[in-house]
């Protein structure tokens, strides 16, 4: 088939790539434009314009849909057009400018948490489990019917793995689906709206770790932490990002106490303990939680970053 390709973030790559080897013609792909990264404030290519690139795929960039992008869509003349987190709204006069329509990966099983966050909005609800549907992209966000879903469990799977693996179950699904969409076997499901439940943006003021929460809170806060949105607190009056922690019922530490019991570093929440594994002292590389604590002197308290 051949295909446009949208995409912008590391979670499309792999549906990028699966659709090259499967050996369907990916004409076009759009992505968003360089952005200033990392430390050096140098523009940064976007992980699936690296891929496309690699690839020997032409690339359009912008943030909207604008008439030279609509005339680039029409010149590659798509069969079909795939969308993985994208981040850009697609007009109804776009969607219908290819003849099987455009197909989208979320990383959600719909209804629930359509939106910007589904994998960290998961985590922190406690899901047992999540996973990736392909569904129709449709005027609404993330209201369009579905035809495949994979469902993955969650478990102690930190922000990044439970990404990664969601970006290889969304794009194994949507390879499968292709086919069955171009001979028109494909069967649509629409979303009850019973079940909708809305992925917002993850601020990072919500990631804050915080002595008066539930030690399951904080936990979950760590677990679905990430670089936008990394789970902070302070600790004798200097921040530090908590990379990996786990609830334990060894040591019994006051609400607001940081305590170092033979190498482990202990958390004291409203309600129970929280061990510190590892961690990202500000300016710092990321570290064993004992090393660090190794440094630290007197009696030590913890609080909420501000």
């Amino acid at each position: 088939m051949r295909v446009v390709f949208m995409g912008t973030p590391e979670f499309a790559v792999p549906s990028l790539q699966a659709l090259a080897d499967a050996g369907h013609e990916v004409a076009l792909v759009f992505t968003r434009p360089d952005a200033v990264r990392g430390r050096g404030k140098k523009l940064v290519a976007s992980p699936v314009k690296q891929k496309a690139l690699e690839l020997g795929i032409p690339v359009f960039e912008t943030t909207r849909m604008t008439d030279e992008a609509k005339v680039a869509i029409a010149k590659a003349a798509p069969d079909v057009m795939c969308v993985v987190a994208y981040g850009c709204i697609l007009p109804d006069d776009v969607l219908a400018m290819a003849p099987l329509g455009a197909v989208n990966v979320h990383a959600s099983l719909l209804p629930r948490w359509r939106g910007a966050a589904p994998i960290q909005r998961s985590i922190l609800a406690g899901d047992a489990e999540t996973g990736v549907s392909i569904m129709r992209v449709a005027h609404d966000l993330d209201a369009g019917a579905w035809c495949a879903q994979v469902s993955v469990p969650v478990g102690g799977k930190g922000c990044m793995e439970l990404t990664a693996e969601l970006a290889d179950a969304g794009a194994k699904a949507l390879v499968d689906v292709l086919p069955r969409l171009s001979d028109g076997t494909v069967e649509w499901h629409e979303q009850d709206p019973a079940g909708v439940t809305l992925a917002a943006k993850v601020r990072k003021e919500e990631m804050r770790l915080d002595p008066a929460g539930t030690v399951a809170a904080n936990a979950l806060r760590v677990q679905a932490s990430s670089d936008t949105a990394p789970a902070r607190l302070v600790v004798a009056g200097k921040g530090v990002r908590a990379m990996t922690a786990r609830v334990t019922d060894e040591a019994q530490i006051a609400a607001g106490v940081i305590e170092v019991q033979k190498k482990h570093v202990y958390l004291g929440c409203a309600d129970g303990t929280l061990e510190l594994t590892a961690v990202k002292p500000d300016g710092k590389k990321e570290m064993p939680a004992a090393a660090w604590a190794s440094g630290l002197r007197g009696d030590l308290t913890w609080s909420r970053a501000e």
